[in-house]
């Protein structure tokens, strides 16, 4: 199998990218991260590069040619699929032409429900029963993207935004991966 090669955004803790790349160990996982980007240099997941030997820079969003840095350094690895995993960063829809169709996202509810942040604060406000987590492609509009997966739990009133994210968060790493794999088959 020829894998392609993919790129992980991330702003935080990298526990999805921490899935995907041991995913990638798998001889039937469809791609290869080629590339970890991060616009926060404290995140956590820079770690996980350097553990496992990924490539990874670090973009200030403030210097306005970020994004051109980004399509160069994109464009250099040959990358097919760009993750956002936690990236908390906008991208512009001249960013997201670029690579139409080659971008996804994980969102930590079942889109449409809740866009956007503070999900799960709003998820228990309105006390849903199930929730879960959607991986879509990106496009212009904000968590509105072609919908590839969905994966659902169930909330016990004893849940609160902690547990919530936890139990979230296990589901987001299963549906990241099959959404690739469905990507590609």
């Amino acid at each position: 199998m020829v894998k392609k090669n993919a790129c992980v955004f991330i702003s935080g803790r990298g526990s999805n990218l921490k899935s995907l790349i041991l995913n990638t160990r798998d001889y039937n996982f469809p791609v290869n991260i080629k590339l970890i980007i991060s616009n926060k240099k404290q995140a956590r997941g820079i770690i996980y590069a350097k553990k496992f030997k990924i490539p990874y820079i670090i973009i200030d969003t403030q210097n306005s040619l970020f994004e051109k840095k980004l399509l160069n350094e994109i464009n250099k690895k040959k990358i097919s699929l760009i993750c956002l995993a936690g990236y908390m960063k906008i991208l512009s829809k001249n960013f997201i032409n670029s690579y139409r169709g080659k971008i996804i996202n994980i969102h930590p509810s079942l889109l449409p429900k809740y866009k956007g942040t503070n999900t799960f604060k709003r998820i228990l406000k309105n006390r849903e029963t199930i929730t879960g987590c959607t991986v879509h492609y990106v496009d212009k509009k904000l968590d509105s993207g072609k919908i590839i997966i969905k994966k659902k739990i169930n909330l016990s009133h004893n849940d609160n935004e902690a547990s919530l994210k936890r139990k979230t968060q296990i589901l987001e790493y299963r549906a990241f991966s099959e959404a690739i794999s469905k990507i590609y088959k």
